[in-house]
Protein backbone atom coordinates (compact mmCIF):
# COMPACT_ATOMS: atom_id res chain seq x y z
CA UNK A 1 0.00 0.00 0.00
CA UNK A 2 1.55 3.56 -0.95
CA UNK A 3 1.91 6.35 2.11
CA UNK A 4 -0.58 8.58 2.03
CA UNK A 5 -0.84 12.08 3.04
CA UNK A 6 -2.14 11.18 6.32
CA UNK A 7 1.46 9.98 7.21
CA UNK A 8 3.63 12.13 5.32
CA UNK A 9 3.97 14.55 8.20
CA UNK A 10 4.93 12.06 10.59
CA UNK A 11 6.77 9.77 8.51
CA UNK A 12 9.08 13.40 7.38
CA UNK A 13 9.52 13.84 11.42
CA UNK A 14 11.29 10.71 11.90
CA UNK A 15 14.06 11.76 9.37
CA UNK A 16 16.88 12.92 11.11
CA UNK A 17 19.15 15.53 9.28
CA UNK A 18 22.22 13.85 7.93
CA UNK A 19 25.37 16.00 6.58
CA UNK A 20 28.31 13.96 5.53
CA UNK A 21 31.85 14.66 4.22
CA UNK A 22 32.54 18.55 4.06
CA UNK A 23 35.27 18.90 1.55
CA UNK A 24 36.26 16.22 -0.57
CA UNK A 25 39.65 15.67 -1.98
CA UNK A 26 40.43 18.12 -5.23
CA UNK A 27 39.71 15.01 -7.41
CA UNK A 28 37.15 13.23 -5.89
CA UNK A 29 33.64 13.14 -6.87
CA UNK A 30 31.37 15.02 -4.06
CA UNK A 31 28.65 13.47 -2.85
CA UNK A 32 27.74 14.86 0.61
CA UNK A 33 24.20 15.87 1.46
CA UNK A 34 23.93 19.66 2.97
CA UNK A 35 21.34 20.60 5.18
CA UNK A 36 19.34 23.65 3.70
CA UNK A 37 19.72 25.88 6.37
CA UNK A 38 22.94 26.54 3.54
CA UNK A 39 20.07 28.38 1.47
CA UNK A 40 19.52 30.66 4.71
CA UNK A 41 19.93 34.59 3.04
CA UNK A 42 21.79 32.92 0.44
CA UNK A 43 21.31 35.73 -2.72
CA UNK A 44 18.45 36.87 -1.15
CA UNK A 45 16.54 34.30 -2.12
CA UNK A 46 12.79 34.31 -1.23
CA UNK A 47 11.71 32.14 1.74
CA UNK A 48 11.00 28.37 0.93
CA UNK A 49 7.70 27.51 0.86
CA UNK A 50 6.17 23.99 1.98
CA UNK A 51 4.26 22.13 -0.33
CA UNK A 52 2.54 18.90 1.23
CA UNK A 53 3.33 15.69 -1.22
CA UNK A 54 0.47 14.63 -2.49
CA UNK A 55 1.87 10.80 -2.31
CA UNK A 56 5.16 8.57 -2.26
CA UNK A 57 5.39 5.00 -3.49
CA UNK A 58 6.28 2.55 -1.52
CA UNK A 59 9.97 2.07 -0.64
CA UNK A 60 12.03 0.34 -3.41
CA UNK A 61 14.69 -0.33 -1.28
CA UNK A 62 18.45 -1.51 -3.08
CA UNK A 63 16.89 -0.34 -6.39
CA UNK A 64 18.61 3.12 -6.69
CA UNK A 65 16.01 4.81 -8.59
CA UNK A 66 17.32 8.22 -10.43
CA UNK A 67 15.81 9.56 -13.50
CA UNK A 68 11.79 9.87 -14.33
CA UNK A 69 9.69 10.51 -17.34
CA UNK A 70 5.64 10.14 -18.16
CA UNK A 71 3.94 8.67 -20.99
CA UNK A 72 -0.17 8.63 -21.41
CA UNK A 73 -1.76 5.89 -22.08
CA UNK A 74 -4.76 5.23 -24.56
CA UNK A 75 -7.24 4.43 -22.06
CA UNK A 76 -6.74 7.38 -20.19
CA UNK A 77 -4.27 6.48 -17.79
CA UNK A 78 -0.85 8.16 -17.27
CA UNK A 79 2.51 6.23 -16.78
CA UNK A 80 5.33 6.99 -14.36
CA UNK A 81 8.64 5.21 -15.40
CA UNK A 82 11.85 5.29 -13.19
CA UNK A 83 15.20 4.21 -13.80
CA UNK A 84 16.41 1.40 -11.07
CA UNK A 85 20.46 1.73 -11.34
CA UNK A 86 21.16 -0.88 -8.56
CA UNK A 87 19.16 -3.31 -10.21
CA UNK A 88 19.40 -2.53 -14.13
CA UNK A 89 15.73 -2.20 -14.59
CA UNK A 90 13.07 -0.20 -14.90
CA UNK A 91 10.42 0.18 -12.68
CA UNK A 92 6.71 1.45 -14.15
CA UNK A 93 4.09 3.41 -11.54
CA UNK A 94 0.79 4.59 -12.08
CA UNK A 95 1.30 8.38 -12.35
CA UNK A 96 -1.90 9.37 -10.36
CA UNK A 97 -1.72 6.65 -7.53
CA UNK A 98 2.17 5.62 -7.13
CA UNK A 99 1.13 1.92 -7.39
CA UNK A 100 3.85 -0.22 -8.86
CA UNK A 101 2.72 -1.77 -12.05
CA UNK A 102 5.53 -3.03 -13.72
CA UNK A 103 9.19 -4.14 -13.92
CA UNK A 104 11.12 -4.05 -17.52
CA UNK A 105 14.72 -5.35 -18.26
CA UNK A 106 17.38 -6.70 -15.89
CA UNK A 107 21.37 -6.54 -16.42
CA UNK A 108 22.79 -7.80 -19.55
CA UNK A 109 23.78 -6.27 -22.93
CA UNK A 110 21.33 -7.59 -25.53
CA UNK A 111 18.17 -5.49 -26.40
CA UNK A 112 15.84 -4.72 -23.79
CA UNK A 113 18.22 -5.30 -21.23
CA UNK A 114 20.28 -2.79 -19.40
CA UNK A 115 23.37 -2.20 -17.38
CA UNK A 116 23.01 1.28 -15.14
CA UNK A 117 20.37 2.59 -16.58
CA UNK A 118 20.43 6.63 -15.86
CA UNK A 119 18.90 9.09 -18.03
CA UNK A 120 15.31 8.35 -19.57
CA UNK A 121 12.57 10.10 -21.72
CA UNK A 122 10.15 10.02 -23.29
CA UNK A 123 9.28 11.71 -27.13
CA UNK A 124 5.64 10.04 -28.30
CA UNK A 125 5.37 6.64 -28.28
CA UNK A 126 8.72 6.27 -28.00
CA UNK A 127 10.88 5.87 -25.18
CA UNK A 128 14.92 6.24 -24.69
CA UNK A 129 16.85 5.06 -21.99
CA UNK A 130 20.47 5.57 -21.31
CA UNK A 131 23.09 3.41 -19.83
CA UNK A 132 25.62 4.17 -18.77
CA UNK A 133 27.99 1.06 -18.33
CA UNK A 134 26.06 0.19 -21.31
CA UNK A 135 27.65 3.19 -22.84
CA UNK A 136 24.64 4.00 -24.81
CA UNK A 137 20.74 4.95 -25.43
CA UNK A 138 18.26 2.35 -26.03
CA UNK A 139 14.79 2.91 -27.97
CA UNK A 140 11.73 1.43 -27.05
CA UNK A 141 8.28 1.34 -28.12
CA UNK A 142 5.37 1.78 -26.13
CA UNK A 143 3.38 0.25 -24.88
CA UNK A 144 5.15 -2.62 -24.77
CA UNK A 145 8.38 -1.74 -24.50
CA UNK A 146 9.26 -3.20 -27.45
CA UNK A 147 13.30 -2.68 -27.58
CA UNK A 148 14.17 -0.89 -31.35
CA UNK A 149 17.27 -0.31 -31.93
CA UNK A 150 20.21 1.48 -29.83
CA UNK A 151 22.35 4.41 -31.15
CA UNK A 152 25.91 6.18 -29.37
CA UNK A 153 27.65 2.97 -28.32
CA UNK A 154 30.23 4.24 -30.80
CA UNK A 155 30.31 7.71 -29.32
CA UNK A 156 29.41 7.46 -25.76
CA UNK A 157 31.78 6.85 -23.10
CA UNK A 158 30.32 7.46 -19.52
CA UNK A 159 26.58 9.09 -20.63
CA UNK A 160 23.74 10.00 -17.97
CA UNK A 161 21.01 12.35 -19.16
CA UNK A 162 19.03 13.26 -21.88
CA UNK A 163 16.89 15.75 -23.69
CA UNK A 164 14.94 15.19 -26.46
CA UNK A 165 12.73 17.41 -29.04
CA UNK A 166 11.12 17.47 -32.56
CA UNK A 167 12.31 20.22 -34.21
CA UNK A 168 10.50 18.73 -37.57
CA UNK A 169 8.08 16.33 -38.02
CA UNK A 170 9.39 12.44 -38.08
CA UNK A 171 13.23 13.87 -36.82
CA UNK A 172 14.16 13.71 -33.38
CA UNK A 173 16.81 15.78 -31.96
CA UNK A 174 18.81 14.22 -28.96
CA UNK A 175 21.46 15.71 -26.27
CA UNK A 176 23.11 13.18 -24.42
CA UNK A 177 25.40 14.49 -21.33
CA UNK A 178 28.93 12.43 -21.20
CA UNK A 179 30.49 12.50 -17.59
CA UNK A 180 33.62 10.36 -18.75
CA UNK A 181 36.27 10.88 -15.69
CA UNK A 182 39.29 9.19 -14.96
CA UNK A 183 41.78 8.01 -11.97
CA UNK A 184 41.51 4.81 -10.33
CA UNK A 185 38.28 5.92 -8.50
CA UNK A 186 36.75 7.23 -12.00
CA UNK A 187 36.61 10.79 -9.67
CA UNK A 188 39.17 13.14 -11.50
CA UNK A 189 37.52 15.32 -14.16
CA UNK A 190 39.51 15.62 -17.70
CA UNK A 191 42.06 17.41 -19.44
CA UNK A 192 39.83 21.39 -20.23
CA UNK A 193 40.37 20.27 -23.38
CA UNK A 194 38.29 17.23 -23.45
CA UNK A 195 35.86 18.87 -21.71
CA UNK A 196 34.41 20.28 -25.11
CA UNK A 197 32.92 16.72 -25.48
CA UNK A 198 30.81 17.01 -22.71
CA UNK A 199 27.34 16.95 -24.29
CA UNK A 200 27.02 14.66 -27.52
CA UNK A 201 24.13 16.09 -30.60
CA UNK A 202 22.44 13.09 -32.29
CA UNK A 203 19.95 13.44 -35.18
CA UNK A 204 17.46 10.61 -34.87
CA UNK A 205 15.03 9.70 -37.23
CA UNK A 206 12.53 6.68 -37.56
CA UNK A 207 11.42 4.17 -40.50
CA UNK A 208 7.08 4.67 -39.93
CA UNK A 209 6.95 1.39 -42.04
CA UNK A 210 9.19 -0.97 -39.90
CA UNK A 211 10.17 1.28 -36.77
CA UNK A 212 13.80 1.48 -37.90
CA UNK A 213 15.72 3.91 -36.35
CA UNK A 214 18.55 5.52 -38.32
CA UNK A 215 20.73 7.70 -35.93
CA UNK A 216 24.37 10.04 -36.40
CA UNK A 217 25.62 11.93 -34.20
CA UNK A 218 25.68 15.98 -35.34
CA UNK A 219 28.49 17.24 -33.33
CA UNK A 220 29.83 17.46 -29.52
CA UNK A 221 29.87 20.51 -27.06
CA UNK A 222 30.98 22.08 -24.10
CA UNK A 223 32.63 25.29 -22.97
CA UNK A 224 36.74 24.72 -21.95
CA UNK A 225 37.18 27.92 -19.67
CA UNK A 226 38.30 27.41 -15.87
CA UNK A 227 35.62 29.21 -15.47
CA UNK A 228 32.77 27.88 -16.92
CA UNK A 229 33.55 24.58 -18.12
CA UNK A 230 31.01 21.50 -17.54
CA UNK A 231 33.26 19.19 -15.46
CA UNK A 232 30.48 16.71 -13.98
CA UNK A 233 27.24 17.13 -15.88
CA UNK A 234 23.53 14.68 -16.18
CA UNK A 235 20.78 16.64 -16.05
CA UNK A 236 20.01 18.31 -19.37
CA UNK A 237 16.78 19.55 -20.61
CA UNK A 238 15.72 22.29 -23.46
CA UNK A 239 13.46 24.78 -24.46
CA UNK A 240 13.34 25.68 -28.30
CA UNK A 241 11.13 28.48 -28.02
CA UNK A 242 13.82 30.09 -26.00
CA UNK A 243 16.74 28.19 -27.69
CA UNK A 244 18.02 27.26 -24.63
CA UNK A 245 19.43 24.17 -22.80
CA UNK A 246 20.07 24.33 -19.20
CA UNK A 247 22.63 21.26 -18.08
CA UNK A 248 23.57 20.66 -14.26
CA UNK A 249 27.21 21.06 -13.47
CA UNK A 250 27.40 18.60 -10.17
CA UNK A 251 30.94 19.47 -9.20
CA UNK A 252 30.68 21.47 -6.09
CA UNK A 253 34.44 21.37 -5.85
CA UNK A 254 34.22 24.82 -8.05
CA UNK A 255 30.64 25.73 -8.54
CA UNK A 256 27.23 23.88 -8.79
CA UNK A 257 25.10 25.87 -11.18
CA UNK A 258 22.97 25.41 -14.18
CA UNK A 259 24.59 26.33 -17.41
CA UNK A 260 22.78 28.20 -20.03
CA UNK A 261 23.55 26.91 -23.80
CA UNK A 262 21.69 27.46 -27.48
CA UNK A 263 20.56 23.98 -29.39
CA UNK A 264 23.24 24.61 -31.26
CA UNK A 265 26.06 24.38 -28.27
CA UNK A 266 27.08 27.73 -28.07
CA UNK A 267 27.74 28.56 -24.10
CA UNK A 268 25.86 31.85 -23.68
CA UNK A 269 28.12 33.09 -20.85
CA UNK A 270 25.29 33.09 -18.48
CA UNK A 271 24.64 30.85 -15.41
CA UNK A 272 21.85 30.37 -12.70
CA UNK A 273 23.50 32.03 -9.70
CA UNK A 274 25.68 29.47 -7.42
CA UNK A 275 24.01 31.05 -4.47
CA UNK A 276 20.63 29.26 -5.46
CA UNK A 277 21.87 25.99 -4.94
CA UNK A 278 23.41 24.95 -1.08
CA UNK A 279 24.06 21.53 -2.76
CA UNK A 280 23.81 20.14 -6.62
CA UNK A 281 21.90 21.17 -8.93
CA UNK A 282 20.83 18.40 -10.05
CA UNK A 283 17.54 17.22 -11.80
CA UNK A 284 15.89 20.03 -14.23
CA UNK A 285 12.10 20.47 -16.11
CA UNK A 286 10.42 23.39 -17.93
CA UNK A 287 6.99 24.21 -17.04
CA UNK A 288 5.43 25.34 -20.00
CA UNK A 289 2.55 27.53 -20.00
CA UNK A 290 -0.03 29.53 -21.98
CA UNK A 291 0.87 32.62 -24.00
CA UNK A 292 4.76 31.13 -23.64
CA UNK A 293 5.11 31.66 -20.04
CA UNK A 294 6.82 29.28 -17.60
CA UNK A 295 9.01 28.34 -15.29
CA UNK A 296 12.13 26.21 -15.06
CA UNK A 297 12.06 24.08 -11.97
CA UNK A 298 15.45 23.44 -10.84
CA UNK A 299 16.57 20.51 -7.79
CA UNK A 300 19.10 21.46 -4.84
CA UNK A 301 19.99 17.84 -4.06
CA UNK A 302 19.66 18.47 0.00
CA UNK A 303 18.75 16.40 2.67
CA UNK A 304 16.92 16.46 4.87
CA UNK A 305 14.58 18.01 2.37
CA UNK A 306 14.92 18.81 -1.27
CA UNK A 307 14.53 22.10 -2.10
CA UNK A 308 12.89 22.86 -5.40
CA UNK A 309 13.87 26.08 -7.04
CA UNK A 310 11.74 27.92 -9.50
CA UNK A 311 12.85 30.22 -12.36
CA UNK A 312 11.31 32.62 -14.73
CA UNK A 313 11.25 30.60 -18.50
CA UNK A 314 12.60 33.94 -20.72
CA UNK A 315 14.53 35.84 -17.67
CA UNK A 316 16.13 33.02 -15.15
CA UNK A 317 14.93 35.44 -12.51
CA UNK A 318 14.56 33.46 -9.44
CA UNK A 319 10.90 33.23 -8.87
CA UNK A 320 10.68 31.10 -6.00
CA UNK A 321 11.28 27.83 -3.81
CA UNK A 322 9.63 25.09 -2.36
CA UNK A 323 10.11 21.79 -0.75
CA UNK A 324 8.20 18.95 0.64
CA UNK A 325 7.10 17.36 4.10
CA UNK A 326 9.18 14.08 3.16
CA UNK A 327 11.36 14.71 0.02
CA UNK A 328 14.85 14.09 0.43
CA UNK A 329 18.13 13.54 -1.70
CA UNK A 330 16.85 14.16 -4.74
CA UNK A 331 18.45 13.20 -8.44
CA UNK A 332 15.63 12.84 -10.72
CA UNK A 333 12.09 14.81 -11.81
CA UNK A 334 9.74 14.92 -14.61
CA UNK A 335 6.99 17.52 -14.88
CA UNK A 336 3.96 16.34 -16.48
CA UNK A 337 1.67 19.67 -17.28
CA UNK A 338 -1.59 17.72 -18.47
CA UNK A 339 -4.39 17.14 -16.59
CA UNK A 340 -4.30 13.34 -15.40
CA UNK A 341 -7.05 11.72 -13.54
CA UNK A 342 -5.26 12.36 -10.27
CA UNK A 343 -3.62 15.54 -11.03
CA UNK A 344 -6.08 17.51 -12.97
CA UNK A 345 -3.72 20.85 -12.89
CA UNK A 346 -0.54 18.15 -13.60
CA UNK A 347 1.58 17.06 -11.19
CA UNK A 348 5.57 17.68 -10.20
CA UNK A 349 7.44 13.92 -9.73
CA UNK A 350 11.16 13.68 -8.02
CA UNK A 351 12.67 10.70 -6.80
CA UNK A 352 12.89 10.32 -2.89
CA UNK A 353 16.39 9.26 -1.34
CA UNK A 354 17.12 6.69 -3.90
CA UNK A 355 14.37 4.75 -3.19
CA UNK A 356 10.77 5.60 -3.88
CA UNK A 357 8.75 8.20 -6.03
CA UNK A 358 6.94 11.52 -4.72
CA UNK A 359 4.51 13.83 -6.52
CA UNK A 360 3.29 17.04 -5.78
CA UNK A 361 0.20 18.56 -7.52
CA UNK A 362 0.77 21.66 -9.52
CA UNK A 363 -2.21 23.86 -8.70
CA UNK A 364 -0.27 23.63 -5.26
CA UNK A 365 2.71 24.95 -6.33
CA UNK A 366 0.86 27.87 -8.25
CA UNK A 367 -0.57 28.53 -4.43
CA UNK A 368 2.38 28.83 -2.57
CA UNK A 369 4.18 30.20 -4.62
CA UNK A 370 1.83 32.99 -5.67
CA UNK A 371 2.70 31.52 -9.75
CA UNK A 372 0.75 32.47 -12.53
CA UNK A 373 -2.63 30.48 -12.76
CA UNK A 374 -2.49 29.93 -16.47
CA UNK A 375 -0.09 27.52 -15.67
CA UNK A 376 -2.39 25.07 -14.41
CA UNK A 377 -6.01 25.93 -16.34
Amino acid sequence: MNIRLSTLTATAALLAAVLTGCASAPDARNTSRSSDAALTGAGGLRPTAVVPESFVTDPADGEELDSLATWPTENGDTWLIATAKASHRLLVFDADTGALLRSVGGKGEALGRFKRPNGVTVQGDHLFVVERDNHRVQAFSLPGFAPLAVFGDSALRSPYGIWIHEPVPGEYSAYVTDSFMYGEKYDRVPAWEELSERVKHFSIRFDPANGALDARLLGQFGDTSPEAALRMVESIAGDPANDRLLIADEDRRHVSTLRDYTLAGQYTGRSLPDASFGAEAEGVALWSCRDGDGYWIAVDQLAPLTVFHLFDRRTLEHRGSFKGELTSYTDGITLHSAATRGFTGGALYAVHDDKAVTAFDLREVVRALGLNPNCTE
